[in-house]
C-alpha cells in the first residue's frame, strides 16, 4: 500500500530513487526502534514524512553551498541524519547526542544507509570546539535559542551559518535572546508548518556589558 504522504514529500525534494530507497530504510528502522527506544512523540509516527523527515530536507535548501554540518541532540537523527542520507555528494554531518541508547540507533541507521554522519555520543559543551568551522550548526527541539547560541558561540562568531526550525514562540526567544546577544539573523517560513520558523544566525556577538 502506498503511503501518499511519503510520495508527496519525495517528489517536492526531487530525490533519486536511491536516496528514497535511503529514506524508507530510515524510517523503517525509526518505526523499529521507537517501540524500545522511545526515540520521537508517539503521535508523529503516524506523520513520520511530514513532521520529521520533509521538515528536515527543508534544510538543505537553505544552505545549498555547505558541505559541513554539525547537528546537536541529534536525538532520533532529525534533521542531522536525514540531512546526511539526502544531502548529496560530499556533504558530511556530525551528529552529537548524549544519549546512548539513541547514538545505538544513529549509528547502526547510518551504517545500514552508507550515511556519511559520525556519531558523537558527548555532551555539547564537550566537542563544540572540535567543530570550529563547519558550514553549518543545526538543532531542532532541542533548547531555547538562547542557550543555542551560548553553546554554539564558539561557531557563529566564527563563520559558521546557524539553522534552527522554531515554533510559534520564536519572537519570544529572540527577544530573551537579545538580552544577552546581538544576533544577525534571518526568520524564515517552514513549509511544513504554517506557524514554524526557522532562524537562520549568520552573526552573532556578545551584547556589550
Amino acid at each position: 500500500m502506498t503511503d501518499p504522504d511519503r510520495d508527496r514529500v519525495l517528489a517536492q525534494a526531487g530525490v533519486s530513487r536511491e536516496t528514497a530507497q535511503k529514506l524508507d530504510l530510515y524510517v523503517a528502522q525509526l518505526r523499529r526502534w521507537q517501540s524500545i527506544k522511545n526515540l520521537v512523540g508517539p503521535a508523529t509516527l503516524a506523520e513520520v514524512w511530514t513532521r520529521h523527515v520533509a521538515d528536515s530536507l527543508q534544510l538543505l535548501a537553505l544552505a545549498p553551498e555547505a558541505r559541513t554540518w554539525l547537528d546537536l541532540g541529534s536525538g532520533a537523527g532529525i534533521p542531522g541524519l536525514i540531512l546526511a542520507i539526502a544531502g548529496g555528494p560530499g556533504i558530511t554531518v556530525d551528529l552529537v547526542e548524549s544519549n546512548a541508547r539513541k547514538c545505538a540507533f544513529l549509528t547502526e541507521t547510518a551504517r545500514l544507509t552508507g550515511a556519511p554522519a559520525t556519531v558523537h555520543n558527548a555532551r555539547i559543551e564537550a566537542v563544540i570546539d572540535r567543530h570550529r568551522g563547519v558550514d553549518v550548526v543545526c538543532a531542532r527541539a532541542l533548547a531555547p535559542l538562547d542557550q543555542l547560541l551560548a553553546w554554539t558561540e564558539p561557531l557563529l562568531t566564527t563563520g559558521t551559518t546557524g539553522l534552527f526550525p522554531k515554533g510559534r514562540e520564536v519572537e519570544a526567544e529572540l527577544t530573551l535572546a537579545a538580552a544577552r546577544w546581538r544576533v544577525g539573523h534571518a526568520l524564515l517560513p517552514s513549509r511544513t508548518e504554517s506557524s514554524a520558523r526557522i532562524v537562520r544566525v549568520t552573526a552573532l556577538a556578545p551584547v556589550s556589558p
